[in-house]
């Protein structure tokens, strides 16, 4: 079997497809292992005569033309168990951080700008007794809802439709469904956790910003087309909410300039996956669906397509 990549991946990561052809050339290649940050058009699938598999190495797959994969019949797959927890625990942590100004204050500190010591300099906000609004309350919604809970926080969401009371029952912990416009209202805290369609583009934009109390942050780990940046900047320079912390950008790679400006601005590259661990248990997903794929076990395997 040849299988080409998009992108280099960890070695170890792949132990369990020695034996076959790994960096194929696209044209000779059956398998694609295709990352989130490399668009897979139908120019690249025409091209790949014997293609009959693109496993995305990330749980996002809008970077693939599906149509094209339709049209010839090819499968595609996606790796969405390794992403949950080490995404959750980067949107814990932005939270964390543009709450109580961790970069902010680091930032000042090593530029020698910072307020001096005091007890009444260098204020921020807790997060206990605060309340988290998740929009999109899948997996990694409810790690992150797990992680708030353990520091006092209560939690409402919102998801096209409601949790099943059995899905509420293995929660562990307590969680009410609202609409939209009740968690942005009442919301200290609103996390985006939901996958990208083209339905939700600006699902956050100057509508919405304007619906958040003045003393609310906004973090988005999910997909940045989620956020009219230009409408962010603009409620943030007004004050209308406290705070953002961001993962993911609307223009990706390129950052909103007058993002970079703002000291209520937390941003990180795009790492919600990023760790060492994460990416070795991503390989072993994108092999899982491999071998599964060659086996023709559909049970095995995550399908998208």
């Amino acid at each position: 079997m040849k299988i080409a990549f998009t992108t280099i991946l960890p070695e170890e990561g792949f132990q369990r497809l020695q034996g076959h052809t790994l960096y194929a050339p696209l044209e000779e290649a059956e398998v694609l292992v295709s990352t989130f940050d490399y668009r897979v058009t139908r120019e690249m699938i025409n091209s790949a005569p014997y293609l009959r598999l693109i496993t995305n190495f990330g749980v996002g797959f809008n970077n693939i033309d599906l149509d094209a994969c339709r049209e010839r019949g090819i499968r595609v797959t996606n790796t969405p168990q390794p992403v949950i927890e080490p995404t959750a625990e980067l949107a814990f942590a932005l939270m964390h951080d543009v709450a109580r100004r961790t970069a902010e204050f680091d930032r000042k500190l090593r530029l020698g700008t910072a307020e001096a010591f005091g007890v009444m300099n260098n204020l921020s906000h807790s997060l206990y007794g605060k309340t988290l609004g998740i929009i999109g309350m899948g997996r990694i919604g409810q790690a992150l809802a797990r992680r708030a809970v353990a520091s006092g926080m209560r939690i409402i969401y919102h998801n096209r439709k409601p949790l099943g009371d059995e899905i509420i029952g293995q929660l562990g912990y307590e969680v009410r469904y609202v609409s939209k416009e009740e968690l942005l209202q009442t919301a200290d805290f609103v996390s985006l956790n939901l996958p990208y369609t083209p339905e939700v583009k600006h699902l956050i934009g100057e509508k919405e910003l304007k619906m958040m109390k003045p003393t609310a942050y906004l973090i988005n780990t999910a997909r940045g087309a989620h956020v009219d940046e230009q409408a962010l900047v603009e409620a943030l320079q007004k004050g209308e909410i406290a705070g953002a912390a961001m993962d993911v950008y609307e223009h990706e790679p390129q950052i909103h300039p007058e993002l970079l400006t703002l000291d209520n601005v937390v941003l990180s590259p795009h790492t919600g996956t990023g760790t060492w661990e994460g990416r070795i248990a991503m390989c072993e997903n994108v092999c899982d669906n491999i071998l599964a794929w060659k086996q023709q076990d559909i049970n095995k395997m995550n399908i998208v397509l």
